[in-house]
């Protein structure tokens, strides 16, 4: 196997699609571990993880600390009403404190864009980004672009369609880098206030490959992946976005109905929290088409990878384990 050529991960943006598809494949390896009686390998034994999670997380924290678990490395977990953030401690003074103790990784939640690679900036350790205000979200976009994979056999040339707060998701934004790195075409879509302008040059030279319409219709029709958003009400407010969740569920809310117009084969994602009745049907979340659960074991497959890669400190290795 190749070393990885990063430090941190920060963000999809600026990794090539050969990263992204090492870290996916990697991925598979590791979820065939999770498969075993054992789910355990000693690859970083002697490693310590901290998981500094000052946002609320069930599903990212859990599988983060899963993930550091299954590897033989020793997790430390840190939320926000425990830390010292709450006295008024500077979120650099708080790295630069558990620096001092001398850890591998740290994997860092923040309610503002930008935090995990201020973070990296003071510390030896490396940082992972478990997402960082609406900026990005990296592995839950590698664990979306596997689960595809899982499902459909390729990402390549799909229709992906995106529904929901566009504007303030970093989901979004991470799957927005890395489906049209690995050759999806993505529709964006949702109300205008919900949609930020000129996100299409948020992909650069893979723009081409990314449509933004405000009709449900129009992302449906033909997708081969449904990945719906919830409303970001901590970070929008949702003040003025839309007249009432009932009539953005009338709108933009995906239900059987509305599904058919996509492919027959089509399946339904999502990143979790789902609030059912607004953005997705109860029906369809535990339906035949529903992969969100898929999403979820994933997740700890993809995060024991880049758990992997990050702290062996980017050495070669001479095989997966």
């Amino acid at each position: 196997m190749t070393a990885f050529a990063h430090r941190h991960l920060l963000g999809i943006e600026g990794l090539t699609r050969e990263e992204v598809v090492q870290l996916l494949d990697l991925a598979g390896t590791f979820h065939a571990i999770s498969e075993r009686a054992i789910k355990k390998v000693p690859t970083l034994r002697g490693r310590t993880v901290i998981n500094l999670f000052l946002e609320p997380s069930t599903r990212t924290r859990t599988s983060f600390e899963i993930a550091a678990k299954r590897l033989s490395a020793d997790a430390v977990n840190i939320s926000g009403q425990v830390s010292s953030t709450v006295k008024g401690e500077t979120l650099l003074d708080t790295a630069r404190n558990l620096q001092a103790m001398k850890p591998d990784v740290i994997v860092l939640r923040h309610g503002s864009s930008g935090a995990a690679a201020s973070v990296a900036a003071v510390v030896d350790a490396a940082v992972v980004n478990a997402g960082d205000g609406t900026h990005e979200h990296p592995t839950q976009a590698l664990l979306d672009a596997v689960t595809i994979r899982a499902h459909k056999g390729r990402v390549e040339g799909l229709e992906v369609a995106i529904v929901g707060d566009i504007a303030h998701s970093r989901v979004a934004r991470s799957n927005l880098h890395a489906l049209t790195l690995l050759g999806a075409n993505v529709r964006l879509c949702g109300p205008r206030t919900m949609l930020p302008v000129g996100i299409e040059q948020l992909v650069g030279e893979r723009k081409g490959q990314v449509r933004v319409t405000h009709r449900l219709e129009e992302a449906l029709e033909g997708a081969d992946v449904v990945m719906m958003l919830r409303i970001q009400k901590e970070r929008a407010g949702a003040v003025g976005l839309f007249p009432n969740t009932r009539e953005y569920s009338r709108v933009y809310g995906l239900s059987a109905q509305k599904l058919a117009l996509a492919r027959p084969d089509a399946i339904v994602m999502h990143p979790g929290p789902v609030n059912r009745g607004v953005e997705l049907d109860p029906g369809l979340a535990d339906g035949a088409r529903s992969v969100i659960l898929d999403q979820v074991t994933w997740g700890v497959a993809v995060r024991m990878a880049v758990l992997y890669l990050l702290g062996t400190g980017g050495e070669p290795v001479a095989e997966a384990p």
